[in-house]
């Protein structure tokens, strides 16, 4: 009878561990889901982090000032907010930093008038106020002869005419490059939501990017350009900057103007790809209203006068930059972490808002939200925000390869990692996710998720590329890693803010990036909590990495 009153008592243990208790585990996490979104909703710190990184700390170019001590104030904000650890981890940037100081650019005749501009990256000061009429700079191209509308570049024979034709008129004058770009008004503005329909179907499984109409999975449309044959004996593109560039210098040309070619008044700047100022004259992008009346002037015989002052100047400790790092630390797996995290440095001619200070303090915000419910993650929680993103991923890349190793080279804490989110792609709320991985990864996610439904969340979708580029979840990616990134709302992203003159705090749309933050602390939460990590490729089943290719350097260019 003992013995059989025994069995009865472990049956209905057992009974209770079959049935009760995942109950109650479920009930649990309903419960931390609901005080994440009223956490989230209700006492967000987006807004205010979004502040400090764009009006105090912006812009943050890689290896500035104004990175680094972005980065540290990052990193003291987690730390008042409670978390366990917060520092910054340095890497090799290998090259000096740049910071613009001051610059002024006026139309001074056939009319007064102030030019809309911003300076490129890492090229030199004017030695102090010049001025000079403007001369135009066209470099010969010619159409292919299967389609008219690409430009083919010139021979070196046809170069070198051109520099000797030139060489006399450019000769310490300030040097108007290329023609304007033709911007078609008639063109509708992109949408700036994806529609339900389409972000389910791109999220669901069994469809293909077939199914979800134009621009499939990606959002785009339309096909690549089209194939024509290569011009005999053309320059590539990079050799006919490298000489142009020294053509410039040479004959110390004043100033360069190149055009935005975006529309209404936005302005695109990135870098002197040499990051070497003494290998380029001072530059500035200007927008395609002011550029286009400049070429107009000049091509109808009105000489046009211009005076521009541009200063700048190097920081040689720019090539150490640094990551962010800010951690809740786990309790019975706290040896196991889970990543968040978003680019912090963002180019300089705006403030950096939905490029990428917002993806930074979305995730900033997921993490501060399970903390300040009182969550205790069985695993580590790491927020990061990278440095470098904006010049080829170096500051994930970095982190990866000394942290992790990859798939084929594994250091002791490859085996630990059990996946990253990333965000960077503005302030439209994220619609989707998709991670690298098996379908099953994609499984747990989508159903842990499904119930943010009524937040426009659809889904997530697995990949199975470990190929580079875009963003930073594909450092993880690459090295045979779960990076696992957001799929948002456009809004004005590509259209508008896309490292542009325009990206600033104004941008930011609080309830959608509230929304984010929500879905992503609950995303981490899900992990933090299960018993086993995100499932991964087997060791026979893992992608092969892509074999490296160089940069193209098309000899060919469309013109509009």
């Amino acid at each position: 009878m003992k013995n059989y009153r025994l069995i009865r008592v472990a049956l209905a243990f057992l009974l209770v561990q079959m049935f009760i208790v995942p109950q109650m585990v479920i009930a649990q996490t309903a419960d931390v889901y609901a005080a994440i979104r009223k956490e989230g909703m209700e006492n967000s710190k987006i807004m205010n982090t979004m502040h400090y990184f764009t009006d105090l700390y912006g812009p943050r170019l890689t290896g500035s000032p104004n990175h680094k001590n972005a980065a540290q104030w990052a990193a003291d904000e987690m730390k008042r907010w409670g978390f366990d650890f917060t520092g910054l981890e340095a890497w090799d940037f290998g090259h000096p930093g740049w910071a613009n100081d001051r610059n002024t650019g006026v139309m001074l005749s056939p009319v007064a008038d102030t030019l809309t501009y911003e300076v490129l990256a890492w090229t030199p000061s004017t030695k102090g106020k010049v001025t000079s009429d403007v001369v135009s700079f066209v470099v010969p191209q010619f159409p292919a002869p299967e389609n008219p509308r690409v430009m083919q570049n010139p021979t070196q024979e046809e170069l070198t005419a051109y520099f000797d034709k030139m060489r006399s008129s450019v000769n310490k004058k300030i040097v108007i490059y290329g023609q304007p770009t033709f911007i078609d008004q008639s063109t509708p503005q992109t949408p700036k939501r994806i529609p339900d329909d389409v972000i389910k179907c791109r999220m669901d499984p069994t469809k293909t990017p077939a199914d979800c109409g134009p621009g499939g999975f990606g959002g785009g449309g339309g096909g690549g350009p089209q194939r024509v044959t290569p011009r005999p004996n053309a320059l590539t593109g990079q050799q006919l900057s490298d000489q142009v560039d020294k053509f410039f210098l040479d004959n110390k040309v004043l100033v360069r103007i190149n055009e935005s070619q975006l529309d209404r008044g936005a302005v695109r700047a990135f870098n002197n790809r040499t990051f070497d100022i003494t290998k380029v004259v001072p530059t500035v992008v200007m927008r395609n209203e002011d550029f286009g009346r400049i070429y107009r002037l000049l091509q109808h015989g009105t000489p046009v006068r211009v005076e521009f002052d541009l200063k700048s100047h190097i920081i040689p400790e720019g090539k150490t930059s640094f990551n962010v790092v800010g951690e809740i630390w786990g309790s019975d797996k706290k040896d196991e972490v889970i990543m968040l995290g978003g680019h912090l440095d963002s180019w300089h001619s705006a403030t950096g808002a939905t490029d990428n200070a917002i993806g930074c303090a979305t995730m900033m915000e997921a993490a501060r939200i399970l903390k300040a419910i009182g969550v205790k993650p069985r695993r580590t929680i790491r927020v990061a925000c990278w440095g470098g993103e904006e010049q080829g991923l170096l500051g994930s890349q970095a982190y990866v390869k000394q942290h992790f190793g990859s798939f084929e080279s594994q250091t002791a804490d490859f085996n630990k990692f059990d996946g990253y989110f990333n965000i960077d792609s503005g302030t439209g709320r994220a619609r989707g996710l998709g991670v690298f991985g098996p379908p099953e990864a994609a499984s747990i996610l989508r159903a842990a998720l499904a119930q943010f439904s009524d937040l426009g969340f659809a889904g997530v979708q697995a990949s199975r590329s470990r190929g580079l580029g875009g963003t930073d979840s594909t450092s993880f990616n690459q090295a045979g890693l779960p990076g696992i990134g957001g799929s948002q709302d456009p809004i004005e992203y590509f259209a508008g803010t896309w490292h542009t003159n325009l990206d600033t705090y104004e941008r930011i749309i609080e309830g959608d990036v509230k929304v984010s933050a929500i879905i992503f602390a609950a995303a981490v939460y899900t992990l933090a909590m299960r018993d086993q990590m995100l499932p991964r490729f087997a060791a026979d089943q893992m992608p092969p990495p892509p074999s490296p290719t160089p940069t193209p350097t098309p000899s060919a260019t469309p013109r509009p």
